[in-house]
């Protein structure tokens, strides 16, 4: 028989089992806890909504001064509500012609 073959009771491996098992806990422990920041409202930056909008930067800009869009001014950051660019893109939802 090999005389390096590892099991559960080897040091090494045992160390590394309950380094895992700490982990595992500490994730189930987070999830669990959990909760995203101003009541559950996720908001993002111009950055984030210029990607997920497929536009620049500038084109968000201009969405906003024309009110297209919804958004707050804190602290001189532009913040758009999650909810809000979703609502707005299911009521600009064309189906497609068959």
């Amino acid at each position: 028989m090999n005389e390096n073959v590892l099991t559960a009771e080897s040091e090494p491996l045992a160390t590394l089992l309950q380094g895992i098992r700490k982990t595992v806990k500490k994730a189930v422990r987070l999830t669990a806890e959990y909760r995203p920041p101003l009541n559950g409202e996720r908001y993002l930056t111009d950055k984030e909504v210029a990607e997920r909008l497929k536009v620049s930067r500038r084109t968000l800009q201009e969405y906003r001064n024309a009110r297209l869009l919804p958004f707050i001014v804190f602290g001189g950051k532009v913040l758009y509500k999650e909810c809000d660019i979703e609502r707005l893109l299911e009521g600009n939802y064309r189906k497609a012609i068959r």
